[in-house]
């Protein structure tokens, strides 16, 4: 795929299209081969990973020879919080995609936010296979709720896992009835995630509350005032008839070995681990300041239309919107399909403008589908399930995409009104006196003609270019200034134009002498 962008791009730039097409279309497909090469390399790195381990990638030769188990290992290492759901978020759906059968969580947490821990929770509900948690040295607190929703949890021989009461983000303890109230919702929760496992409910209730007493057959668990935490041993000892392991599904020294366990015997597992990239480093980055991207991204691109021809300001502005669609692409929220639509969108207000000023058909059809394709990207959209439009699914991407238009408008005004009195902005809008005169030719303006909606550039008028048309730019008439698009070609700045037509919103122009 790499190759044909590349090739088209080398015809693009050859071909007679207009400098403002090429340059636009240029950027473009170098942005899209950008996100192509970023994530088949991290494809790559995985398969080299699996490979480095002694394993096949999911392509390889053994996929084929014989059904393998495909494992995908998810690390939930240190505090828990908003990145720690973006690697969950992600890994899982590397998993849907990759058919796995298993996703191990390979946990190592003294626990974390309330929010983050709901929000995993439901992203491990939406994969269809098994879910396993491994307990390497610990489990506290939310990843102790997390561990209690896999289907199987597993420890190493020096594992712990408890202590999951609600506490405040700062690390305060809540009040009385706000810690009733967290711990009964979150035991609710537990309860529907863990509904068949015989004592997983009552267990992370003792991890939960610490009013609550845990008796199982004569024995006394947990007393009142205290949270419960347990060992590997305390985890895996059997009670009820038939006996049934507390907690725990088994011991294993390492993770290899869980794995192998669960592969079965003489089977040769396929495993793939996700790994923070640079690419998924900067995704993440890139999500948290998608308001600011939009935001800087609208007012560059309201900038260009205001200065004649196309150049960095528009190419800069397409760039960071586009920088959106990537950090969410590669985070895993969204495919290539968003970006297209965002692309067609592109193209056909820049149709609009070039070769159909004042139809708006183009530009409102492009409008549209410029704000679908960014809400489509920004939007959890999983593979695999069959495509379904939910208010949820945009709720977060309404909320970036208002405040990328708030911060757009904040800084349109302050460009507005600061810009032209600077040197920089007299590079783009010619402020001093352009040679010529501009007036109106007598019988200009006939019976039935209607005034401007600029007011006095009626059809006939002359005037002189202040900006370079290409073909859109700005001339003076009578004193004012009206957007233009020169009728056919471009006409240099200076040049006497008469007025040929007028649209909604610029002005036909002629060279005078024509």
């Amino acid at each position: 795929m790499e190759t044909r962008l590349l090739a088209f791009a080398r015809r693009l730039l050859q071909s007679r299209w207009p400098a403002m097409m090429r340059s636009i279309l240029s950027a473009l497909l170098v942005l899209l081969w950008s996100v192509t090469t970023s994530r088949g390399a991290d494809e790559a790195g995985a398969d080299a990973v699996a490979e480095a381990a002694g394993e096949s990638p999911a392509d390889g030769p053994a996929a084929t020879e014989a059904p393998a188990p495909r494992f995908y290992v998810v690390p939930i290492q240190g505090q828990i919080g908003q990145p720690t759901v973006f690697i969950v978020r992600n890994g899982v759906k590397e998993a849907v995609d990759a058919d796995a059968d298993y996703v191990v969580l390979h946990m190592d947490t003294p626990g974390g936010e309330l929010g983050a821990t709901l929000e995993i929770m439901e992203i491990l509900d939406r994969f269809k296979g098994t879910v396993v948690t491994y307990v390497d040295r610990e489990a506290g607190s939310a990843g102790a709720i997390i561990a209690g929703v896999t289907d199987d949890i597993f420890f190493a021989p020096k594992g712990v896992i408890g202590a999951a009461e609600p506490i405040l983000s700062t690390g305060e303890d809540v009040s009385e009835g706000l810690k009733r109230k967290m711990t009964a919702y979150l035991a609710a929760k537990v309860d529907a995630f863990s509904e068949g496992r015989k004592f997983r409910a009552e267990v992370l209730r003792a991890m939960m509350d610490p009013n609550y007493e845990l008796v199982i057959d004569g024995d006394v668990i947990k007393t009142k005032d205290e949270l419960l935490m347990l060992t590997a041993t305390k985890a895996m000892k059997r009670y009820g008839d038939p006996p049934q392991p507390l907690l725990g599904a088994g011991i294993h020294d390492t993770l290899d070995e869980l794995i192998t366990a669960l592969a079965g015997e003489g089977a040769a597992p396929v495993v793939k681990r996700f790994q923070m990239t640079w690419s998924v480093e900067l995704a993440q980055w890139l999500m948290k300041i998608s308001p600011l991207l939009l935001g800087l991204g609208g007012m560059l691109l309201f900038i260009e239309f205001k200065t004649p021809g196309f150049g960095v300001f528009g190419i800069s502005g397409i760039i960071l919107l586009l920088l959106v669609f990537f950090g969410h692409n590669v985070a895993g929220l969204s495919g290539h399909e968003p970006m297209l639509l965002f692309l067609l969108g592109v193209v056909l207000v820049f149709v609009e403008l070039l070769f159909f000023p004042g139809v708006l058909v183009f530009a409102i059809v492009g409008l549209v589908s410029m704000i679908v394709g960014l809400l489509w990207g920004m939007a959890d959209v999983w593979p695999g399930e069959a495509f379904e439009l939910t208010p949820e699914m945009f709720v977060t991407p309404a909320y970036n995409l208002a405040l990328g238009l708030f911060l757009a408008v904040g800084l349109i005004a302050i460009v507005a009104r600061l810009l032209p009195r600077s040197l920089f902005w007299d590079r783009f809008v010619l402020r001093s006196a352009v040679g010529g005169t501009a007036r109106r030719e007598p019988g200009a303006a006939e019976a039935g003609d209607e005034p401007s909606k600029a007011g006095g550039a009626d059809v006939g008028s002359v005037g002189v270019v202040v900006t370079d048309l290409h073909p859109v730019g700005r001339v003076e008439i009578d004193g004012r200034r009206y957007e233009a698009r020169a009728a056919v070609g471009e006409i240099p700045a200076g040049r006497k134009i008469r007025v040929v037509k007028r649209g909604d919103f610029v002005l036909i122009v002629e060279p005078a002498d024509k």
